[in-house]
């Protein structure tokens, strides 16, 4: 859980260790508007994707389900810098099928945490797995890096692909080239 009180704290001798005057006005309630958005930012630590996935809809497909263009804002564990895209979701049901809110609540879950993008990537496919019991899940990030943007080497524009494959999506190559023909990339 956060603690926006030691947040505040910390803020303001982050703020004092840049020379800044933390009484100033501009800066007389940015340590506890940062504690909020941390709170805010970082909600997904106390949540649980079984939370989401549990509303389930029996189903007698066996055909892929795909949601894509998740739009999502994390924060990298080791800058605390913002890092941000889309996540593209994939699974095979086996009797039961997800609410489409539910796959885009459950990467809310994981980005909402401190988090490396691989991290998330695999949380995500895993949490499919367990949670749905499907028979495959294959999840597809793709993120900018403020880390990497804006400090650091400078490449604004750059972005990193990170891809998890779990079940019948590592068996067989045809689901994989379906995935990424329905995403309209060329692999």
């Amino acid at each position: 859980m956060v603690d926006e009180k030691k947040i505040e704290e910390a803020v303001k001798l982050l703020l004092e260790g840049m020379g800044e005057d933390i009484s100033r006005e501009g800066l007389k309630d940015t340590p506890r508007r940062v504690a909020r958005m941390y709170a805010e930012t970082l909600s997904g630590m106390d949540e649980d994707a079984a939370d989401h996935l549990c509303r389930t809809f029996s189903t007698d497909s066996g055909d892929m389900v795909l949601e894509r263009d998740i739009t999502f804002f994390s924060t990298c564990e080791h800058h605390l810098m913002p890092f941000f895209g889309k996540v593209h979701v994939a699974y095979i049901p086996d009797g039961k099928v997800a609410g489409l809110s539910k796959l885009a609540r459950t990467v809310e879950v994981y980005a909402k945490r401190l988090q490396m993008q691989e991290r998330m990537t695999g949380q995500i496919a895993d949490a499919l797995m367990k949670e749905l019991g499907c028979k495959g899940a294959c999840v597809m990030v793709e993120a900018e890096h403020t880390c990497m943007t804006m400090r650091g080497v400078k490449k604004p524009g750059s972005s990193t692909a990170t891809i998890a494959m779990r079940g019948v999506f590592c068996e067989d190559p045809s689901l994989e080239q379906r995935f990424y023909a329905l995403l309209g990339k060329n692999r």
